[in-house]
């Protein structure tokens, strides 16, 4: 009986030394580079930034909000056959779900693992104002709509590492974050110029991508998680 209680009170104990906290809260922000992939052919680049807001369920496991403010850049006057360019001075506001490795592998005996375990997958939902400047009327060309200002959805999709640096403490306040999202719109507003299916055939989504590098400041509630978080 003594043999069993001790190996009860042993597993129990080996299983509170395997938890670790951290915080749920978290705010941040950062800057990067826009490409458009609209109904122009040349995609320029463009530039953006960016603040977080975020709540971790676990250290895995997050839902924030995410606002931006940069421009969307295309087209160019002499080398497009109808001379079309633009310049999007854009506004969005998303929320914003992530997944991290680290809920899915033991980097508790992997230093491999231990390295990117904050990588990541995302998805969202959100609603972006459009104000488009410099637009180029198009020289012997079919009749075209022009939409200088639009609001509408986009769906940003994630993929990113985070990689977090201890305080002097060891608890994980900073983290230093590289994203690349990939932006799909759900209208014709990004460029200006209408090209949906309604009237023309090859109409497409207009998408644009955002890479950035950011740092995040950690704080508030604390949680609890069942793996250590603790960096070799």
């Amino acid at each position: 009986m003594k043999i069993i209680l001790t190996s009860f009170l042993l597993a129990f104990c080996l299983n509170l030394c395997a938890q670790s906290n951290f915080y749920k809260l978290s705010l941040g922000g950062g800057a990067g580079f826009t490409k458009s992939y609209a109904d122009l052919q040349e995609h320029n680049y463009g530039e953006a930034i960016y603040g977080t807001a975020d709540f971790s369920f676990t250290p895995f496991l997050s839902l924030g909000f995410e606002i931006q403010n940069g421009t969307v850049k295309g087209g160019q006057s002499n080398l497009d056959k109808y001379n079309r360019k633009f310049k999007n001075n854009y506004r969005s506001v998303s929320a914003n779900g992530k997944v991290y490795l680290g809920a899915f592998v033991d980097y508790q005996n992997s230093l491999f693992f231990e390295y990117i375990k904050g990588l990541y997958l995302g998805a969202g939902i959100g609603a972006i104002q459009n104000r488009v400047n410099e637009l180029q009327s198009e020289a012997n060309a079919h009749p075209q709509v022009y939409n200088s200002q639009s609001k509408e959805i986009f769906i940003p999709l994630n993929l990113g590492i985070n990689y977090y640096i201890p305080d002097k403490n060891g608890h994980y306040r900073y983290v230093v974050n590289l994203n690349y999202q990939s932006n799909i719109t759900l209208g014709e507003g990004l460029d200006g110029y209408d090209y949906s299916t309604v009237r023309y055939e090859n109409g497409n989504p207009d998408v644009f991508t955002y890479i950035t590098l950011g740092i995040k400041y950690n704080f508030g509630l604390i949680g609890v998680s069942n793996k250590t978080f603790k960096r070799y």
